[in-house]
């Protein structure tokens, strides 16, 4: 039984809930499209990626490269890979936020659950 002794009307629970399945894709969509740059040692290496994770590109400025010193340099590439990925969570969570919170915690926004 559900608070107050109230039906659900599930013909408006499936309404919404499609609706939400929308919303998610189109962001989903949204993140894999848009690209975000993470940056190590003042920008000699950068690293491009998608806002849904993939990396897309890395650029590795000639100055970085010191061939008595690679390992420098690989610190730097997984710095500035780091350094997208923490931007690409940060747009994730600015875009997903939202939906999420309309599922309403641990009931799915469903009444009486």
């Amino acid at each position: 039984m559900f608070p107050g002794g109230q039906q659900p009307d599930l013909s408006q629970l499936m309404k919404q809930a499609q609706q939400m399945q929308q919303q998610l894709a189109a962001a989903q969509q949204e993140l894999a499209a848009t690209e975000v740059t993470g940056t190590a040692g003042g920008n000699l290496v950068t690293a491009t990626m998608t806002g849904d994770g993939d990396l897309t590109a890395l650029t590795i400025a000639p100055g970085a490269v010191d061939p008595d010193d690679l390992e420098t340099l690989q610190d730097l590439v997984v710095a500035a890979v780091r350094d997208a990925k923490r931007a690409a969570d940060e747009l994730t969570a600015s875009r997903m936020g939202p939906l999420a919170g309309g599922l309403g915690g641990g009931g799915l926004g469903l009444p009486g659950l």
